[in-house]
């Protein structure tokens, strides 16, 4: 993986996905309003991180996916939120250089923008 030039990190894709964490459960909500309560419902199913809601969507790193869908299922049930989707993703690449370097890749297009300007 290379950052302006300079190679941040080496290695396969899933190598590197692996550096990142674990899959993720990643839950779309009926209604963006229920986002802290699913946050709530989901934040013991976690690796000791907050879940995170990015409007309907809430997303938690889950430590074994083997049922991890029906507990959060369970969880969000009993916590009275609205479920329209569900699954278990692992994280892509824009996810590792995310972590890797703070930012989204695609940072560097309006950096260079910024000092072209």
């Amino acid at each position: 993986m290379i950052d302006h030039g300079a190679v941040i990190a080496e290695g396969t894709s899933d190598e590197l996905k692996d550096r990142v964490g674990g899959e993720r459960l990643e839950v779309t909500l009926e209604d963006e309003a229920q986002a802290e309560s699913a946050k709530g419902a989901l934040r013991q199913m976690g690796e000791g991180e907050e879940p995170q809601a990015d409007g309907a969507t809430v997303r938690v790193t889950i430590p074994v996916r083997a049922g991890a869908i029906a507990g959060a299922v369970r969880r969000l049930d009993e916590a009275q939120v609205g479920i329209d989707d569900i699954a278990i993703r692992r994280p892509t690449l824009d996810d590792v250089f995310l972590t890797l370097t703070g930012r989204a890749a695609e940072d560097r297009e309006s950096d260079e923008e910024a000092e072209a300007a």
